[in-house]
């Protein structure tokens, strides 16, 4: 077991180093979300590019700026690989599961999110053992869920 928590810690530092998707998007068109957890002080910035509408559409780029603790830099990082190029059904169900991952209560699974691949950001999944760092890996989420929000509010 201790070999795969040194993978998962290469990982969550090697996205950490070397964040993708990082930058900014022209807003609009982009959609733009920020969070920030007080307790920590990390802040995001995101931006969402979507093709298409409503549950029809897909996203096309993602970018994602501030500054943070590894885990929630690495875990915004790790969001923006895993969302690229998918519906936003898809997108939402990834954010359900990934939750779900990290123990968060009062997120009720739908039909085929269990299918969803995870891939790198089952990383993150020892953040569970330090229940106060959980906030951090889910703010890219939760802001992602915002800006899908802003999305679906938008008018056609």
């Amino acid at each position: 077991m201790a070999g795969l928590d040194d993978l998962y810690r290469e990982i969550i530092l090697d996205h950490y180093r070397t964040p993708r998707n990082r930058g900014e998007l022209e807003s609009p068109p982009a959609f733009e979300s920020r969070g920030h957890n007080p307790l920590c002080g990390d802040e995001i910035t995101l931006y969402l590019m979507l093709d298409g509408e409503g549950e029809d559409a897909v996203v096309s780029d993602i970018k994602i700026g501030g500054q943070g603790c590894s885990i929630s830099q690495s875990s915004a990082s790790m969001m923006t690989q895993a969302v690229m190029g998918k519906p936003v059904p898809e997108v939402r169900g990834l954010i359900r599961k990934f939750k779900t991952l990290l123990g968060i209560e009062g997120i009720e699974e739908r039909e085929g999110d269990a299918e969803i691949p995870l891939g790198d950001l089952e990383a993150l999944q020892g953040v569970v053992k330090f229940p106060v760092r959980i906030k951090c890996a889910v703010l890219s989420w939760n802001t992602l869920a915002q800006a899908l929000d802003q999305a679906a509010a938008a008018p056609s």
